[in-house]
């Protein structure tokens, strides 16, 4: 799977998680975060980071409209994932997404009611983000591999 895969499916379940919240509060602005360890890109609507974006689109959701991207950089600064999970649980953000592991553990310190949605970790079970990946318990689901092999070859999508 390529990157570019992989953060519209990120998207799609980022999207598909409130849907009977959505339905019952037709016309909210979402607001979901995203937090990354790395430099912001010069072109963020043209980077990989734009899958997102893009995996909404094609859900029928407009971004401003339906939902806004809240983007937050580390720019290898991993200390900063605390200050971004203050204000995010300040935004209200009505869910997170991680595209680095490093930053869970901020998250989860940060809010238990927000749903946070890890990008990729090599054994959230073991890291001890999530009890079961059958049963990720608390708010905290997204995508596992039980190695650092290519993304391709061994990624598993969990509840």
């Amino acid at each position: 799977m390529r990157r570019r895969e992989f953060i519209t499916l990120l998207g799609g379940t980022v999207a598909a998680w409130p849907l009977a919240a959505r339905t019952q509060q037709a016309g909210k602005l979402w607001r979901i975060g995203f937090v990354s360890g790395a430099v912001r890109p010069p072109a963020l609507e043209r980077s990989l980071y734009a899958g997102l974006s893009h995996g909404m689109r094609q859900l029928g959701y407009v971004e401003g409209k339906d939902f806004v991207i809240e983007y937050r950089f580390a720019e290898g600064k991993y200390e900063r994932f605390d200050d971004f999970a203050g204000e995010l649980v300040r935004l209200k953000a009505d869910a997170i997404v991680l595209a680095t592991p490093a930053a869970v553990r901020a998250m989860q310190k940060a809010t238990d009611a927000i749903p946070i949605v890890m990008g990729y970790s090599t054994d959230p079970v073991g890291n001890g983000f999530v009890a079961s990946l059958a049963r990720p318990g608390g708010n905290t689901t997204g995508l596992a591999s039980s190695s650092t092999m290519r993304l391709r070859n061994s990624s598993s999508c969990w509840p």
